[in-house]
Formats: C-alpha cells, sequence, structure tokens
C-alpha cells in the first residue's frame, strides 16, 4: 500500500473509531458527571432523587423558553442553561419516569398557543416579541401544574420547585393546611395581596383559612398552621389542645412585640394586638414565651435610623436581630440546611420548664451568646438603637428563638372539654350547637406522638424582614424556615432540605463591597450637603422676601438691607453655587474607583487571552530561533 493511501484509511480509521467511541460513550455515560462546583450546584440533593426513584407514573416536564429573545438577556440566558441542565439530571436519574420537551414559543405559533394556554406569563420586552420562560408539567391522567415564569432571582428554590412539580403530579392530592391568624398579611383571600409567604403557602398547599370565631377545626388538616392568633377563648383552645393530641402536628407563631400587629383600623378604631402567647396550652406543655422581647447586640441587623434633621443612617439595632447559621440546629430537618440568616423583629424566647413525660423540647435557633430582655411595651414601639443599648441587660446564656417540641403531650383541660360561647344570632347558636355534638371525644393524653414547632416571632413572617422592596430578591431564609417547617412536618421533609440551595451566579464582592461604601460615603455627603443647601436657600428666599416686600417702591431692593444682611446676601449666593458644584463633583466621584476596576477586570477578560497566546507563540518562536542558530 502506497504511504498517500495508508494516511487516508488510517485518518478514516481513526475518525470512525472517534466518533463511534463518542457516541458509545454519551449513551453509556450520559448520566454521569463529576462537579467540582463550590455548592455542588449540578449535583441533585437525596430528597430529589428520593422523589424521583419513587415516580410511579411518567410525568412529563415541558421546557418553555423562546431562545431569540431570551439571547438578548445574559442573566436569562445564563439561567436558562443552568434550567437545561437541571431537567436533563431529572430525566437521567428518574429511569424514564421524567420525559423532557423543550419548546420555542415563536409568535403565532402553536407552540405559543401552548404556553399560553397553559399559563405560562409573556413577559414585555424591549422588542416586538415577549418572552416566554417557564415549565409546564403534565402526568398521565392529565392533571397540569405550571411554574409560569422561571425569575432568576428565585434560582434558590428552583430545585425545590421542580422536586415539588413532579412529587406532586405523581401525589397529586397536596397535604392540607389550617390557617389561623390575626395578621391581615396571613388572611387574604387566595393568598393574594398578602404577604409573599402565604402565596407560597397557597401554591405548595391545599390552604383552609379558619375563621376568628371558629366552633371546631375543619377535618382531615396535616397541618395546623397559628401564626399571632386572636384572642381565643377556653373552647377554641380545647379545639386547638385536642387536635394535637389527635393528629400532633402544628407550627404555631406569637410574639410578646409584634410589630407589624400595631396600627390603626377602620374609623379611627386601634386595632393593635401586639402580644400573642401559648396561653392554657403553653402551661401543659411545659413551654412558655417570655413576657419581654429579646434583644441581641452580636446579631443585630442594620435598618435605617432617623438620627435628627432629617438624615436617615444605617444602624445596628439589636432588637433587630439576624440569627445566623451557625445559631441554628444543624441536626433538625426544618434548619439543617438554611444557610442564610433568619431575621427577626423584636422576638420574645421560650421558655422550657417541667416538660410532660415523654416530650422532648429541641432549640432550633438561638441568639449570641449575650442578649437582654427589653420591656415588650417599650419594644413594639420606634425605640433607637441608643434607646435599647441603656436597658441592656446581658443575659448569662443564649435565648431560644424557635424550637421543636416532641412526644406524648397530656391535655391543657384535665376537666375536659369548656362549655360552648354561644353567638347571640339565634341561627348562629344552633349551627355552634351542632358543630359542638358533632366534636370528638374529650382526650387526656396524644394519641400521636407530637411534632410541634415554635417560632417566638411573627414580625418574621413580613415580606420587608427578608426580600427587597420593589425587586423581589429573598435576601434572608424566613420564608424558607416556614415552609420547611410545614414540609417538615406535613410528611415533605426531605423536600425542605432544597429550598436553600446556594445560585449558580457568583457576585463579584469587591464590586458590591466597593459599591456600598461608595453609595454610604455618597449619599452621607450628599444628604449633609442637600441639607446645607436646603438651609442657605431659606435664608436667602428670607432676605429676599424682605428686601422685595419694604424696597418695592423705592426701585432698590437691597437698599432695605442693612450692611450685615447685604454681606450675609451675597455669601449666601457664594455658598449656594459652591455647594452645588460641590454636589455634581460627589455624583461625578460616585462611580470612579468601580468604574476603574471594572474596566480593568474587562481588559483583563478581553486581551488576556489574546496577550498570552501571543506571548507563549513568542516565546516558542524565540526558542526555534535559538535552537536553529545553535545547529548552525
Amino acid at each position: 500500500m502506497k504511504a498517500k493511501h495508508y494516511l487516508l484509511a488510517a485518518t478514516a480509521l481513526a475518525t470512525t473509531i472517534f466518533v463511534s467511541g463518542n457516541l458509545v460513550i454519551q449513551n453509556a455515560l450520559s448520566g454521569a458527571r463529576v462537579d467540582f462546583t463550590e455548592n455542588n450546584l449540578y449535583t441533585l440533593s437525596k430528597g430529589t432523587k428520593d422523589a424521583l426513584a419513587s415516580v410511579a407514573e411518567p410525568v412529563e416536564i415541558t421546557f418553555v423558553y423562546t431562545r431569540g429573545v431570551g439571547q438578548e438577556y445574559p442573566a436569562v440566558r445564563a439561567y436558562a442553561a443552568r434550567v437545561r441542565e437541571l431537567l436533563e439530571s431529572y430525566r437521567s436519574q428518574s429511569g424514564g419516569q421524567v420525559i423532557v420537551h423543550e419548546i420555542d414559543p415563536s409568535p403565532f405559533s402553536k407552540a405559543e398557543d401552548e404556553a399560553l394556554a397553559a399559563g405560562i406569563t409573556a413577559v414585555g420586552t424591549n422588542g416586538t416579541d415577549p418572552l416566554y420562560f417557564g415549565i409546564i408539567g403534565r402526568n398521565a391522567v392529565d392533571d397540569q401544574r405550571v411554574i409560569p415564569f422561571l425569575a432568576p432571582e428565585r434560582e434558590v428554590t428552583l430545585e425545590y420547585d421542580l422536586t415539588r412539580m413532579v412529587a406532586r403530579l405523581d401525589d397529586p392530592d397536596p397535604p392540607r393546611v389550617g390557617i389561623l391568624s390575626s395578621l391581615p398579611g396571613m388572611t387574604a383571600p387566595g393568598g393574594e395581596g398578602g404577604y409573599t409567604l402565604l402565596a407560597d403557602i397557597t401554591k405548595s398547599f391545599d390552604v383552609v383559612r379558619i375563621s376568628d370565631a371558629f366552633q371546631s377545626l375543619p377535618e382531615d388538616l396535616d397541618v395546623l398552621f397559628v401564626a399571632h392568633p386572636p384572642e381565643l377563648s377556653p373552647r377554641q383552645e380545647w379545639l386547638i389542645d385536642q387536635y394535637i393530641l389527635r393528629q400532633g402536628r402544628a407550627v404555631i407563631m406569637v410574639d410578646p412585640a409584634a410589630k407589624t400587629a400595631m396600627g390603626g383600623g377602620l374609623l379611627g378604631m386601634s386595632r393593635d394586638h401586639p402580644r400573642s402567647d401559648l396561653g392554657a396550652l403553653g402551661k401543659a406543655w411545659g413551654v412558655t414565651l417570655s413576657e419581654d422581647a429579646v434583644a441581641d447586640a452580636a446579631n443585630a441587623l442594620p435598618v435605617p435610623v432617623d438620627t435628627g434633621n432629617g438624615r436617615m443612617e444605617e444602624l445596628a439595632h439589636p432588637l433587630f436581630i439576624g440569627a445566623p447559621a451557625a445559631d441554628m440546629n444543624a441536626n433538625d430537618l426544618v434548619t439543617a440546611d438554611l444557610t442564610r440568616n433568619v431575621n427577626f423583629g423584636a422576638p420574645g424566647a421560650l421558655l422550657a420548664g417541667t416538660l410532660p413525660d415523654g416530650a422532648v423540647f429541641s432549640p432550633l435557633i438561638s441568639t449570641g451568646p449575650s442578649p437582654s430582655y427589653i420591656d415588650a411595651g417599650e419594644a413594639v414601639r420606634d425605640m433607637t438603637p441608643g434607646d435599647v443599648l441603656k436597658s441592656y441587660k446581658t443575659s448569662p446564656q443564649p435565648l431560644v428563638l424557635a424550637a421543636r417540641l416532641s412526644g406524648s403531650l397530656t391535655t391543657a383541660f384535665p376537666a375536659g372539654a369548656p362549655a360552648l360561647d354561644e353567638p347571640n344570632d339565634p341561627g348562629l347558636a344552633e349551627l355552634a350547637r351542632a358543630e359542638a355534638a358533632n366534636a370528638q371525644p374529650h382526650i387526656s393524653t396524644s394519641v400521636t406522638d407530637a411534632e410541634i414547632v415554635l417560632i417566638a416571632d411573627v414580625d418574621a413572617l413580613a415580606d420587608d424582614f427578608y426580600i427587597i422592596p420593589g425587586r423581589d430578591v429573598v435576601v434572608a431564609d424566613n420564608g424558607a424556615l416556614v415552609l420547611n417547617a410545614i414540609d417538615a412536618l406535613s410528611g415533605g421533609g426531605e423536600l425542605s432540605r432544597l429550598r436553600s440551595r446556594a445560585p449558580s451566579l457568583r457576585p463579584m464582592t469587591r464590586i458590591d463591597r466597593m459599591r456600598e461604601s461608595a453609595e454610604a460615603k455618597y449619599f452621607r455627603q450628599q444628604a449633609e450637603l442637600e441639607n446645607r443647601l436646603a438651609t442657605a436657600q431659606s435664608r436667602l428666599e428670607e432676605l429676599q422676601d424682605i428686601s422685595a416686600t419694604d424696597g418695592f417702591f423705592s426701585g432698590d431692593l437691597e437698599s432695605v438691607l442693612s450692611e450685615d444682611e447685604r454681606a450675609e446676601l451675597a455669601k449666601l449666593r457664594a455658598d449656594i453655587v459652591e455647594l452645588r458644584e460641590r454636589l455634581r463633583s460627589i455624583e461625578r466621584d460616585y462611580r470612579r474607583d468601580i468604574d476603574r476596576l471594572e474596566g480593568m477586570l474587562k481588559l483583563i477578560n478581553i486581551w488576556g487571552g489574546p496577550l498570552l497566546i501571543g506571548l507563549i507563540g513568542l516565546l516558542v518562536w524565540r526558542r526555534q530561533n535559538f535552537r536553529e542558530g545553535r545547529g548552525a
């Protein structure tokens, strides 16, 4: 065989082996991967693997994404790649039970009709075509669940949302959660207009709202969620007592100084309800809520504080506590996988006394090592950080902000059911008597071992405590804490581990710190100069008004001013010009350091690679020339 023919045959054979090998390896190792990311972003959690392994009937997942529009937005494009890779992991891990499709809904296409019919949100863009970016899930009997829009800022819950969708399609009946609350944000119909957390609970569970005047609890509740309850009658407390002795699953949030429960009501009537506690139930369980609020200087959150003269500064406020992951129970499913702070506002402390035999009190979240009690009546008002520190008396040990109470409990009503509180209306009274007649007989000890999550703060439910206003960016794990607790108690405990997965986007922390420092300096100087400018302009207008009024008929507007006033007037005018120039200078300097660093990074990213390759090429060329010179 000639050398030329041999070379062609060898090349063809090598190409065939290479292509065939790639095809075989791709099929054989399609689900294999090695994850070198810091937070194991591309490794499915145990909860997801267990959920996928238990899928009984095929589940079809359709990824809806308009590629052409999404390519114009780098954050959306990167997040779409993350979603696509995660869905592929679901497909390969499920053994064929999860079927993944992707559609690109171009305008007036069947794919667009399918997306709109399913409820995928069409997001307006700068161009003429909308962006579709969502997930449609269907099971074998045509049940459907939808994620209308995959917001990049909610990436931390992406795996949870997908796994929950698969689990709910495999078992379409969600757990039933009964909500009893006096907070307007937790009582909005359908979750619309209330707290973000209420909307999240509504999406994940079958929510049953319990009226303030309830005479019985809904049947078949999986979890009872009590958040700052109204004043309960003995009969209502007995109903909750009996539910817990039978079903044993509850999340209870109480507060000695609920700031979010303060405010005016209809027609000027006060609706202040600053305190809620565990009442007779807590006494029977051996757990009580402190009378006073808790401050924690070690974990104080920075909050805007009015320092006088219209100036607002961010100061550490001990009544606003950001409990870090280090102060949480790493062995309990509710808190084990929380990675960010849980923010509290003037919380209370849970105090464990003599527990019933067989009951266990386990702290979930605690304060730092040196907290202090603060009078609840003062704490619920607008205390300044200075006022709190003046009243600060260090406790000898950390205080418990959230806990789990487990095991066998005894009734808070050993004498049996309290008398029925009959309404004045005859019709309602008849209904109440009928409900009472259908009540189950009184029991004194637990039929089912209790699992109760207790949280000594209700302000933590409010959006302002963990979501950046206007941007819907979650910055703390307040919502994850409550949803984890409900999931864990309703039997979906493994899913709770997925809520706090780290995001794939890696922030430029140095630039963020520089920006925060520049903003703090800029806004502080700007506020000071603007205050001085406003004062100078006010005095200038005062002097001009005097001269305009008294000197109108003389024709000389400044003739009525004294020599000192004329000198002051001239100085004010010069000061105003100088202050305006300084404000313009501050605005120019605001981004100078940040722009310089960003420009350097762009230079490295754009030219670093070519320069490095060019340098390597130059070294190779010089080395070859050197060898040729020596050979000659």
